[in-house]
């Protein structure tokens, strides 16, 4: 077939997740004739199928059947019945999962994208071919932009056919509670999965061969998280490598050299891989690095000036959040669009561990680091009335202020609805504001939000002091 063959477009997206959705969609909202290509039987990728929604919908619906939220405030215990609890888990993840494909589908029909299902690789820098079920479609676009994300990193040496070792992706689809769970990595899928399956009354024991778990966190918030873990029932297990994972008669087994962990059930997630091998990269001279990820410059253009590359699968920080903004950027630099022309450098975190934790900018430890001389505030929910209403009296609202321009640098949550809060404290740091700002701000009363305004007032007394 001639190039002549081709269905002509602006832009060709492989891949319909956060940034090859909102790529797709930038690039239509300015006129541009686009093209999503989805090998998946529905469009949104890992964050609405196997990541992102599902696990904060599994996360949510276990707080609700297991009672947990009531324990606290009532002294509720819930006995949970493992038969029926699993279908709800699942048919409300599903539930969530449809919704927000259907959302996707109907911006990109909004946006008139073409949407085109089958696998996507390049036959040139310029033509994607894509195989689908109803035959083969050769797509030529000005540009192409790759959104393929990631998926979970699998050992050689772990058997994952055995029906009781999952990775992250496959322990959605479980038929029931196991009595107990194993889970190999401590960074954000490790924790989250641990205080879920903790939560509905599920012995867990979480394995991190790093000397302690989310290393890249507050270290005085990390403590406050590993406490309330260890209070879920989550056994952690810190600077252990495994060295073997196999079965032995009704249960897995983890050796850890001189301690052997035996559970019905192991979770493998330690660490996650591009989806690049399928995309015959090497036909335009792009190259995947040794864990599939794709090197981009700073308007996400790959080797191949026209080849953009956003999302998952040009690794870190790997955000659902992060990853639609760079989807965006990559196809107005790629345009020349007056419009998004760089993602923020402030982007927060978000972990929907039990409780939630949330970050942005600057940790105490971080802004030591750099040589800043910060002062810290904090404020504990157990002091806060609204804390004191829905019983969440473990969470704390920490402020990490520079000592000579008095500006925000850091604000880290642990806490309930610690995600959604956080957001108050970014603000302050996009705009560069001093700590007085919560000082001045009349706050909703009883909210956790003013738990900002005593974190502030106790950086006042920091400052106050001085140096030392």
């Amino acid at each position: 077939m001639g190039s002549d063959s081709a269905e002509h477009f602006d832009l060709v997206v492989i891949g319909s997740g956060p940034a090859g959705e909102k790529g797709a969609a930038q690039a239509a909202y300015f006129g541009k004739r686009v093209a999503v290509v989805e090998a998946e039987p529905e469009p949104g990728g890992a964050a609405v199928h196997t990541g992102t929604l599902p696990s904060k919908t599994l996360r949510e619906t276990a707080l609700y059947v297991s009672g947990y939220r009531a324990r606290n405030l009532y002294g509720v215990a819930v006995e949970l019945d493992s038969a029926a609890t699993v279908p709800a888990l699942i048919a409300r993840k599903n539930a969530i999962a449809e919704l927000a494909s259907r959302t996707i589908r109907d911006n990109l029909a909004r946006h008139q994208v073409t949407y085109v299902r089958g696998h996507g690789s390049f036959e040139d820098a310029h033509t994607v071919v894509v195989e689908g079920p109803e035959g083969a479609r050769r797509l030529r676009g000005e540009f192409v932009l790759i959104a393929t994300g990631s998926r979970p990193h699998r050992p050689s040496d772990i058997d994952f056919a055995d029906p009781g070792i999952d990775d992250s992706d496959e322990i959605l689809g479980i038929e029931k509670l196991p009595s107990s769970l194993t889970i190999l990595g401590g960074g954000v899928i490790g924790c989250e999965y641990a205080c879920m399956f903790a939560a509905l009354g599920v012995k867990v024991t979480l394995v991190d061969a790093r000397p302690d778990i989310l290393p890249f966190l507050d270290s005085e918030i990390v403590g406050r998280l590993r406490e309330a873990m260890t209070h879920l029932g989550v056994r952690i297990v810190l600077g252990r490598r495994w060295s073997r994972v196999a079965r032995e008669g009704k249960g897995i087994v983890a050796d850890l050299g001189d301690e052997r962990v035996v559970s019905e059930y192991l979770l493998f997630a330690a660490g996650r891989i591009g989806n690049t091998e399928r995309l015959s990269l090497d036909r335009i001279g792009v190259t995947a690095n040794s864990r599939g990820y794709l090197q981009v410059d700073a308007a996400y253009r790959t080797e191949v000036p026209t080849v953009l590359a956003a999302g998952d699968v040009i690794g870190f920080p790997a955000l659902a959040s992060a990853s639609m903004e760079q989807g965006r950027v990559a196809v107005c630099h790629a345009f020349g669009f007056a419009y998004k022309q760089a993602v923020a450098e402030i982007v927060p975190y978000g972990l929907y561990t039990i409780p939630e934790v949330s970050a942005v900018g600057e940790s105490e430890e971080s802004a030591r680091v750099k040589g800043m001389d910060v002062v810290v505030g904090r404020a504990l929910y157990r002091n806060n009335a609204r804390g004191q209403i829905t019983g969440d009296v473990d969470g704390i609202t920490k402020l990490v202020v520079e000592q000579a321009t008095r500006r925000v640098v850091g604000v880290h949550v642990i806490g309930e609805r610690a995600t959604e809060l956080v957001h108050i404290g970014q603000t302050a740091l996009h705009c560069g504001a001093s700590v007085d700002l919560f000082i001045e701000m009349v706050f909703n009363y009883p909210t956790l939000a003013e738990s900002y305004k005593y974190a502030a007032y106790e950086c006042l007394a920091a400052l106050a002091r001085g140096p030392g």
